[in-house]
């Protein structure tokens, strides 16, 4: 929920264009308290509302919301939102404030959006009135001048630090525990060894005791730690703890929701896509998607060449991915020659992620590449896309965002992870170890 300041006392928010296009129904979050919007920000919505990407939708969701609410929005004391609810109104500026065209140069939708909380709050001593908005640079403008800001908070998760990690490391576990674990059928009844806090399902463990070890899952249904394996997919051996995890997940038919966590050179897409080539006959067709980030969010349109010109240099890391696994066989080898049919028949689909937007899928081994990029709203757009017997992978590292919006807590692959736990369809493993090369990882940990 939205930030309370005070209590005893509703508070008015003046939304930014950024807010409702990152979540249109962010007039709900704000519970008894009033909620203004410019009208900089209804011009800067309408220029928004053709489009197939998620902001164009959420730009149309808004307007549509804006046009069913019945009475004055105009007026100085707004429309009531329901019970227990406070109002919203539509603001109209006026010219700009002095202090801004001082401090500021240029006559900006972001000073006239600001100019606008500054004249609420001027108007409005008894209240308080903050701005709400995802631009950090606004937000310090606005304190510059006194005016209360903070970012919106609704589905951000609460810290990285406490993000859930898919893995546990036990130091201290039982010898008979992992003894157990070796032994046939390599489960154990996790009620013998209890843990605190207890495990979720599909959760991972280290278990160590000197110089043993072993690694094992809960499975929730049974109340069990499973001992896991090292198994290859497609030619890919694991060559960690959390690879060997990460396969296990991704191979376990039950299991049709995985996210894949960690910096460049862990393997996250690698495993993703051995995985659903390794288990491709349960499924009609294996997809991989990215979202596409411009550099510097210039519009596509203005790179050379027809549509695929355009889109291949964002799609190359998936090739990339591809030839790796490729490269595994040799030229005349069957594995290798069965990659080139599926490609060529369509049953393994390299696409950016928004021409997948009104498409059916069932039976569909899809994963998401640079998941961290989209908001919440798309990662929840996409997996109720997901028809019978769909498998869904969204891989990403949630510390390199290229959205200027999104952070490590808000983008939709942390609130994702922090809304499955615990889901006994779900498995999470952040993956912790480089394994592209010492010179890779040299790099990571200097640079």
């Amino acid at each position: 929920m939205i930030e309370v300041f005070t209590k005893g006392r509703r508070k008015l928010f003046v939304l930014d264009t950024n807010v409702i296009l990152h979540d249109s129904d962010c007039i709900d979050q704000f519970e008894e308290n009033d909620v203004a919007i410019p009208i900089t920000v209804l011009e800067e919505i309408d220029r928004f509302k053709r489009g197939r990407e998620d902001i164009h939708v959420q730009a149309r969701r808004f307007l549509r919301r804006l046009d069913e609410i019945t009475g004055d929005l105009l007026s100085e004391g707004g429309v009531p939102l329901g019970d227990g609810r406070g109002s919203i109104r539509v603001v109209v500026g006026g010219t700009l404030d002095p202090r801004i065209q001082e401090a500021f140069a240029g006559d900006t939708p972001d000073h006239r959006i600001l100019n606008t909380a500054l004249r609420i709050k001027e108007r409005t001593r008894n209240r308080r009135v903050v701005l709400v908005t995802k631009d950090t640079n606004l937000r310090l403008k606005a304190k510059s001048l006194g005016v209360i800001a903070q970012d919106y908070k609704s589905d951000k998760v609460e810290t990285v630090d406490a993000m859930y990690k898919g893995k546990r490391v036990i130091d201290d576990a039982s010898p008979r525990l992992i003894d157990a674990l070796y032994q046939s059928p390599r489960e154990v009844m996790a009620v013998e060894f209890p843990l605190r806090p207890p495990p979720v399902p599909n959760e991972n463990f280290v278990f160590r005791s000197g110089s043993k070890s072993a690694l094992a899952t809960y499975r929730a249904a049974e109340k069990k730690f499973v001992r896991v394996e090292k198994q290859p997919a497609y030619g890919i051996q694991p060559r960690n703890a959390e690879q060997i995890f990460a396969l296990a997940a991704l191979l376990n038919e039950s299991i049709r929701l995985v996210t894949l966590t960690g910096s460049a050179g862990t393997g996250k897409t690698l495993l993703a896509l051995a995985a659903a080539l390794e288990c491709r006959k349960n499924y009609r067709q294996v997809l991989l998607a990215r979202p596409v980030v411009p550099l510097s969010h210039q519009d596509l349109g203005y790179l050379p060449g027809d549509i695929e010109e355009k889109l291949d240099p964002y799609m190359q890391p998936l090739y990339d991915n591809l030839a790796v696994i490729r490269d595994q066989f040799g030229d005349k080898d069957a594995a290798a020659q069965r990659l080139n049919e599926l490609r060529e028949t369509g049953k393994l689909e390299i696409t950016p992620l928004a021409y997948i937007r009104g498409r059916s899928l069932p039976r569909i081994f899809f994963i998401v590449d640079e998941a961290q990029n989209l908001t919440p709203h798309e990662v929840k757009t996409i997996i109720t896309r997901a028809g019978e017997g769909t498998k869904i992978v969204l891989t990403g590292d949630i510390h390199q965002i290229d959205q200027p919006y999104l952070d490590s807590l808000s983008n939709g692959l942390s609130y994702l992870i922090s809304r499955m736990k615990g889901q006994p369809i779900y498995a999470h493993v952040t993956l912790e170890k480089g394994e592209r090369s010492e010179l890779a990882d040299l790099a990571s940990d200097l640079l």
